[in-house]
């Protein structure tokens, strides 16, 4: 019993000892990484001039992107439709993937088999989408390229949705249904 009340007042030293606050306080061994300082994103750490948000170098071209030499004009236009070509060969093109790809893309307007008949327009959502075979239209590869490049008219860009081979994917798959059409 006196070995237990010897310890019993040890530990109760020991915890009054331990628990004393005029003790000298623990060493920091990397005291940044209790006290880092702190800095807004935009803030004056970052931008010296106080600019919000800065654009890209000049000439600088984003990861992964290819810029296209024509420009998004009707000239433009006339340029891609009498010169561009599609840089695939007969065995780099896919007209499995083409037709999947048009079929997200393109089909909702377009329609599946290229004859304008889309749902959109089946719904009336969307007038006036001519067919493929149409003989005013008289669509080449390049003339198909830049409008998914830069769309026209009431349709949009698909740029940033396919990349370089997607589209001229797509463009096969195009030219595929025009023939089926036209026969």
């Amino acid at each position: 019993m006196k070995s237990l009340i010897k310890i019993v007042a040890i530990a109760v030293v020991f915890v009054a000892v331990s628990c004393n606050k005029s003790t000298a306080p623990n060493y920091q061994f990397m005291p940044n990484m209790y006290e880092s300082a702190g800095y807004e994103t935009y803030g004056e750490a970052a931008f010296r001039d106080g600019v919000e948000a800065q654009l890209p170098a000049e000439g600088s071209v984003p990861r992964g992107h290819i810029p296209f030499d024509i420009d998004n004009t009707t000239e433009g236009f006339e340029l891609a439709k009498a010169s561009l070509t599609n840089p695939l060969d007969s065995t780099a093109i896919d007209l499995e993937r083409g037709k999947e790809l048009y079929n997200i893309y393109c089909g909702i307007c377009h329609g599946t088999k290229g004859d304008g008949q889309g749902n959109l327009v089946k719904r009336e959502k969307i007038l006036g989408i001519p067919s493929y075979d149409d003989a005013g239209r008289a669509i080449t590869a390049g003339s198909i390229y830049h409008t998914i490049y830069y769309g026209k008219n009431a349709m949009g860009s698909y740029a940033n949705q396919l990349n370089e081979e997607e589209r001229w994917q797509v463009v096969s798959y195009v030219l595929k249904l025009k023939a089926d059409l036209e026969k």
